[in-house]
């Protein structure tokens, strides 16, 4: 392979200044990814580590390596070595040092039709190395830990992405009219978030004639009829939200009671996550919770019919709980929990800490109190908007 070419952000590979976008919270992010990726080749004998996953990617630098949204591996990779380094074909090389790094990273680039980046990280990582891609002779590395536990910047960023998921989802449903088609709908959720800067890997449209069918209610031509369910998961600056609102024109007389029994257990879940992350619990802790709150609801074995969420941040679900899941609860860190119980569902998305539970998707829309089952906890939940 031939040698990279090598430049660092704010000039060109020539020398030039360039007019950058400046990547947000640049030197600040850097400082605080930098302690943990240090334990992380502390603990694993590591003299490198590389993400080239977009998720990790963005939560390391706060840019995008992605051209194709639906690519597993993106275009580059970033490697801590103690120093920072983005490893890049030639073609993305300019435009992710001046739109999306930060001061304090070096990029090297390599020919795109004479290498590849597996082979140009291979090449360049100091050994032993880890990867979170296939990369020979390295060792792969799961990143989930690493992008658990978010920082104040985290949060107020998430904040900004969590009001206008909200907002976007809002503004379809209010929109809505029976004649619609799911499709129309999702269309019009995509352009909100598009208006507003983020992206939109999840739409979830599902009028009376399919949401009480189907969990994963994919929009299709059918009209929305008696109501809707409206559900999307937005992304920006590697951070996802996910948000659910229901709209009710002429509903079924079960709506209100099946909507109430899930956002029920929604609430129970977020009380549940913060309760036991103190205690050292794991998302299975929340998962049985969750369980006995559809039982005492009347709703029991609801729980097997759809995944019920879990942590997220910079991935649409870092982990799902279930009956076995391990992973440990942290706080800070954002969690989207998302009962359903038969044509009705609760979801949105709440930072979690020692403190309390802060929702940030909770958008402008009417609400209904609802009491955790179990813990002495109370919380506002969007409720059926009738029109």
């Amino acid at each position: 392979m031939p040698p990279c070419d090598s430049f660092t952000n704010g000039r060109s590979a020539d020398g030039g200044d360039r007019d950058r976008h400046p990547a947000p919270d640049g030197g600040g992010r850097l400082t605080e990814r930098r302690e943990r990726l240090a334990s992380l080749l502390d603990r694993e004998g590591l003299e490198s580590v590389w993400f080239a996953d977009p998720d990790t990617f963005a939560w390391a630098t706060g840019g995008s390596n992605l051209v194709d949204r639906q690519a597993a591996v993106g275009e580059a990779a970033v490697g801590f070595d103690g120093e920072w380094t983005v490893v890049t074909n030639d073609i993305e090389a300019d435009r992710l040092l001046e739109e999306e790094l930060p001061d304090g990273v070096a990029v090297e680039s390599y020919e795109w039709h004479a290498g590849s980046l597996a082979g140009a990280v291979a090449e360049r990582a100091g050994r032993p190395a880890g990867a979170d891609f296939e990369v020979p002779g390295l060792s792969r590395v799961d990143a989930t830990p690493l992008r658990l536990g978010l920082t104040g910047d985290d949060v107020a960023r998430y904040r900004d992405l969590g009001a206008d998921a909200a907002a976007a989802v809002e503004s379809a449903a209010r929109a809505a009219e029976p004649t619609d088609g799911e499709r129309d709908v999702a269309a019009r959720v995509e352009t909100e978030l598009a208006e507003r800067g983020a992206e939109a890997p999840v739409v979830l449209v599902g009028g009376a004639g399919r949401a009480g069918r189907y969990r994963h209610y994919t929009p299709t031509g059918a009209a929305l009829g008696g109501y809707a369910l409206v559900s999307a998961t937005a992304r920006r600056g590697g951070l996802y939200a996910s948000v659910t609102r229901t709209v009710a024109f002429d509903p079924p007389s079960w709506l209100p009671g099946r909507h109430e029994a899930a956002a029920t257990v929604e609430a129970t879940a977020l009380a549940a996550t913060r309760a036991y992350a103190q205690r050292g619990g794991t998302a299975a802790d929340v998962f049985d919770t969750i369980r006995d709150a559809y039982a005492a609801l009347g709703h029991r074995g609801e729980w097997r019919e759809h995944h019920q969420g879990g942590a997220t941040g910079y991935a649409g679900r870092e982990w799902f709980a279930t009956p076995d899941a391990d992973a440990p609860l942290t706080l800070p860190t954002a969690y989207a929990w998302n009962p359903t119980v038969k044509g009705a569902k609760s979801e949105g998305t709440a930072v979690v800490t020692a403190d309390g539970t802060s929702f940030l998707t909770g958008g402008e829309w009417p609400t209904v109190e609802v009491s955790a089952v179990g813990f002495e906890a109370t919380f506002e939940r969007p409720a059926v908007l009738s029109r």
